[in-house]
């Protein structure tokens, strides 16, 4: 990183510029900071590091539930008097499913038949196991819950997935979705989406999977990275690929797959405004904002304002998605002491300051603005209370840190759906 220019040179001081190396984090507890000593450092927003709540991956004890409260009585009024008058179609549309919890009557948690006609890709990438492409289905419409689907898997441990885009339906039933999936025929060719985030190894198995070019091919044309235009100081291809949905010409080589997603990647830059020059060093920050990021886009200034903030303090990122980066792990969003400690993985923001070498992941256009242009706010701290849909709490003090981060516990021991997420 010594070639690379600073954050200062790039959008002028006070910006991202990587200050006095914090001290090194310690097994028993989070990283202290010169700004702020004996502080712990943020929860990631997709980990649970050491802190309030026990050790590092600690999950907290199960809780007893509360009763309903009055919700039973004046939904169980509300039964009576609604569905006997012109108002029971209004109450049922607003309060069904409390109604049907109330009464215990389960609401049904699948669709019916083969979907809605209304068409939607779904991407398995390599590695994804049963609980995730569940979750991909449930997230994207295609079935009603997350249980539907797990459910059938559950049933034959033999059921494994190819990796490569798929055409389905929303609003299908559980099984539908299963056998649209291990139907050949519903795989997309020559056309491939690759998520935002995704590693640039994940993206070239993704365009094999979809086209004729071997993998070996693309994997020998990226290693040769620089025949791009990629400056030589850069780790790897890593980061410079865009993540979008593409359509390959029948025929189309490796090197030419491999050059549309970088030409792509260059005019995303060019569009923020970033000079050939500053590249990397954009790009290296807006990685660790799109891995650490989830489904709200309007969270990614924050994480980067809470990154940029952290560095003018002079405090480590502490990001757990660089560490696993550097790990070659992307199973897990869970990191051990000792993985934290080992200033040997140049990727690890636990023991080594400012950014890291290169990027983690390959960032979509909203992470590469949010890099360019960080929100403004004080925030030191951000930690994601449902992985489910996002949503995410940003804090200034550790007090208020603390109570997001037993929201987040509490959040993954209420339900094995939530569970998946969390693991």
């Amino acid at each position: 990183m010594a070639s690379e220019p600073s954050w200062d040179d790039i959008f002028g001081p006070g910006s991202l510029t990587p200050s006095t190396p914090a001290t090194t984090p310690t097994p028993t507890a989070i990283a202290t900071s010169v700004a702020d000593p004996g502080e712990p450092a943020p929860l990631s927003r997709r980990a649970l590091r050491e802190g309030s709540d026990g050790g590092a991956g600690a999950r907290p004890r199960k809780k007893k539930r509360r009763g309903r409260g009055p919700w039973g009585w004046i939904i169980a009024v509300l039964v009576i008097l609604g569905l006997v008058t012109a108002g029971g179609v209004y109450v049922w549309s607003n309060y069904g499913e409390k109604i049907q919890e109330v009464l215990g009557i389960a609401p049904p948690n699948d669709y019916e038949g083969a979907g809605n006609g209304e068409e939607i890709t779904i991407v398995i990438e390599p590695g994804d196991i049963g609980s995730d492409v569940a979750a991909k289905l449930e997230r994207a419409g295609v079935t009603k819950t997350f249980d539907a689907f797990y459910a059938l898997l559950l049933e034959d441990s033999s059921i494994t997935f190819e990796p490569g885009n798929y055409k389905l339906q929303k609003e299908m039933s559980a099984a539908a979705a299963l056998e649209a999936l291990r139907d050949p025929a519903n795989r997309i060719i020559n056309r491939v989406t690759i998520p935002e985030g995704v590693s640039a190894a994940t993206a070239l198995e993704l365009i094999a999977a979809s086209t004729e070019i071997p993998l070996e091919e693309l994997q020998a044309e990226a290693a040769n990275f620089t025949q791009f235009g990629i400056p030589a100081n850069s780790p790897s291809i890593e980061g410079w690929l865009f993540p979008a949905t593409y359509t390959f010409d029948p025929g189309v080589t490796a090197n030419g797959a491999i050059k549309m997603l970088v030409d792509q990647m260059y005019a995303t830059l060019d569009a923020a405004g970033v000079a050939p020059e500053n590249r990397l060093t954009v790009l290296t920050m807006a990685s660790i904002v799109q891995r650490e990021s989830g489904p709200n886009l309007e969270d990614m200034p924050k994480i980067a304002r809470v990154f940029q903030n952290r560095i003018d303090r002079g405090m480590l990122l502490q990001s757990d998605a660089t560490v696993h980066y550097g790990l070659g792990d992307m199973s897990s969003v869970w990191t051990s002491p000792e993985e934290r400690a080992d200033a040997s993985n140049p990727y690890n923001t636990y023991a080594n300051p400012g950014l890291p070498i290169g990027p983690i992941g390959l960032p979509g256009a909203d992470a590469v603005n949010a890099a360019v242009g960080p929100a403004d706010g004080t925030w030191l701290y951000f930690v994601t209370v449902n992985l489910k849909t996002g949503e995410t709490v940003f804090s200034n003090t550790l007090a208020e840190h603390d109570r997001a981060a037993k929201q987040l516990y509490a959040w993954c021991e209420e339900s094995d759906e939530n569970a998946a997420y969390c693991g």
